[in-house]
């Protein structure tokens, strides 16, 4: 076998074979398993690529570790590697990887630089490298035991509308099909995630229920708790992720399971002194993962592209001549 080729199978496949065990291990389902390892967990998004970043370096050559841009963006080809054949193989999702992708390639080059050291400076660098290795196995039971806090977040947004209050309201309460053209849901496109077509309420008052559908079978299922006409209405929202198809979403994005819950929603409808109209569009959503810091910057993200959406279809219907 050319020796290059030999030595890129070393340097970038151990790394890709290391991170595919991790990933088959900590997504393992048996009974009381999931007491020690969680693909959801802290261990898993920051540790792992951590470690196939030093792998990366520290396989390589001497000459090659001295350089600091190779210590940087080396690692990144394995994250890619292994990025495809989780794709491939089904075991991760397409929104799943575009939300954690920065923090693998980021993290993968603070590996990259810790393996460089170890290699360079060959401080007992084999023992080191063997310990590292170990690090999500022994990290990842102690992150268990420790309790989630769920957190809890506001997605807020709004619009000025050039119409009268009472149109508004209509299309507020009531949103007819939404055609794909008339969706700008750019962000929540991209992740494949459902994408809103239509909510019915059946009456306007406290008590109400209203039926918000998206496309791929996800509904969420919404309870008026407070309504003033053409000012104000408060809802609950429930999504159940067992009427969800399975392909919908990915298990650890799904809306209403063990990670992501969207709580409730308001709309309130305000006068401007310009005569026209600003419509404000908040909802309150819960995470419930370790890792709450970078997972609810995404829990906002996704649930103001869709609220925008939403916003824009309901302004382009009120102005309508």
């Amino acid at each position: 076998m050319n020796r290059k080729i030999k030595n890129f199978l070393i340097v970038i496949g151990i790394p890709v074979m290391y991170a595919i065990f991790v990933r088959i291990i900590f997504g393992m389902k048996l009974e009381t398993w999931d007491d020690f390892f969680s693909v959801m967990s802290t261990t898993f998004l920051f540790i792992l690529p951590t470690v196939v970043g030093a792998l990366t370096v520290y396989l390589s050559s001497y000459e090659k570790a001295k350089s600091i841009v190779y210590r940087i963006f080396t690692p990144w080809i394995p994250i890619f590697l292994f990025l495809v054949l989780t794709l491939a193989l089904a075991i991760e999702g397409w929104a799943c990887w575009i939300m954690i992708l920065p923090i693998f390639l980021l993290t993968a080059s603070i590996g990259g630089i810790l393996g460089g050291y170890l290699k360079t400076q060959r401080k007992n660098d084999r023992l080191n490298i063997s310990i590292l290795v170990l690090i999500p196995f022994l990290l990842a039971p102690i992150e268990r035991m420790i309790k989630i806090i769920p957190g809890t977040y506001k997605a807020y947004t709004y619009i000025d509308i050039d119409a009268p209050s009472e149109k508004i309201w209509d299309n507020v309460t009531r949103v007819k099909e939404i055609t794909m053209e008339q969706d700008k849901g750019y962000l929540t496109r991209i992740l494949g995630f459902p994408r809103p077509v239509k909510a019915e309420l059946n009456f306007e008052g406290v008590g109400a229920y209203r039926e918000a559908i998206f496309t791929k079978g996800l509904v969420f299922h919404e309870t008026v708790t407070e309504y003033k006409d053409n000012e104000k209405m408060v809802f609950t929202i429930k999504a159940y992720p067992h009427d969800i198809p399975s392909t919908t979403l990915d298990e650890h994005v799904v809306i209403g399971g063990d990670y992501f819950d969207v709580l409730n929603g308001t709309y309130e409808l305000e006068k401007l002194s310009n005569g026209k109209n600003r419509l404000h569009l908040y909802s309150h959503f819960k995470m419930n993962t370790t890792f709450n810091f970078y997972a609810g910057l995404w829990g906002k993200w996704i649930m103001k592209d869709i609220q925008n959406n939403i916003l824009q279809v309901e302004k382009k219907r009120s102005e309508k001549k």
